[in-house]
């Protein structure tokens, strides 16, 4: 039995548009409900997509508290709690454990090139700081270095570490932690959403996919496809994710997925600076694309 499944949605962290960029919690509220009624597996929050980098602890502690409850059990709520430091990751951990998270996504330490032992023992530290599940975020373009499956296989014996997140969109690398993963009660997860298919052929459970907020149907309906083994609509919904996709890299993360949300009605708010506000730059092949998938805006 699979501790992580299905598609879990890494969701933007809304912000208003005023002085500090603060975060806007009915906003928030919006696009859970949206994602709860669409029928994900979970709720990620404070990954890429959330921001997590320009957050500050404190805000960190209020939207997972908040979160938690407007959640109110529903469904699996994961918080991301790595950071550069091991104290910080550990800390981090145990607030959003006490505050109600089910499972915790962590990220390897990123700007400083640590060892191989070294990585082993930050895990190490942070899973004992808790007792419930952790996920190995591997996100090689954000941290500059690439968890190795040989890694992964000294980590994954930990009682509490129970899956890994690929964002790496390396293939071999997915079969590597897959085959780590092999005989320890840890699943792997696709964190490149144009390869939701082919890792579920090779042994996935699920997916951790960041389109999911905005075209939540259609990445639910592949994964649900996979499950049944309805082939020909796998195919059909895997290739329907290229258009959101193809917009996407046209701004740094996540301005083109905020600024398409709000365009569909869900007041989410730009990405935080250093990052610039899209308002108006892509705002007609945003709405094409919306249109493509049957999304009013407005």
């Amino acid at each position: 039995m699979s501790t992580f499944h299905g598609v879990i949605v890494p969701m933007v962290t809304p912000f208003k548009r005023d002085s500090a960029q603060s975060i806007n919690f009915c906003a928030a509220d919006q696009l859970i409900e949206k994602l709860i009624g669409s029928g994900v597996s979970g709720i990620f929050i404070f990954g890429s997509n959330g921001e997590f980098h320009l957050c500050s602890h404190e805000e960190r502690i209020r939207f997972t508290k908040h979160v938690v409850q407007k959640v109110g059990g529903r469904l699996p709520v994961y918080v991301g709690t790595g950071a550069c430091s091991t104290n910080e990751a550990c800390n981090l951990s145990r607030e959003a454990e006490a505050l109600g998270a089910d499972a915790l996504s962590v990220v390897n330490p990123y700007f400083t090139q640590i060892s191989d032992s070294e990585i082993v023992r930050y895990y190490e530290r942070v899973a004992a700081s808790v007792k419930i599940p952790i996920i190995l975020y591997n996100i090689p373009k954000s941290t500059g270095m690439n968890l190795s499956a040989e890694v992964v296989s000294k980590i994954a014996p930990i009682e509490n570490i129970k899956g890994i997140k690929d964002s790496s969109g390396n293939v071999e690398n997915l079969a590597g932690y897959i085959e780590a993963a092999y005989g320890n009660d840890m699943d792997v997860l696709v964190g490149s959403d144009g390869k939701i298919s082919k890792g579920y052929a090779m042994g996935a459970t699920g997916a951790i996919a960041g389109t999911a907020n905005l075209i939540t149907d259609v990445v639910v309906g592949l994964f649900s496809a996979l499950e049944s083994g309805k082939t020909e609509s796998a195919k059909m919904l895997q290739a329907e994710i290229e258009p959101l996709r193809d917009i996407l890299h046209k701004g740094s993360t996540p301005a083109v997925l905020k600024r398409s949300l709000e365009l569909a009605g869900i007041p989410v708010g730009p990405a935080r600076e250093p990052v610039s506000d899209l308002s108006g730059f892509l705002d007609a092949s945003i709405m094409s694309m919306l249109d493509h998938y049957g999304i009013e805006h407005i």
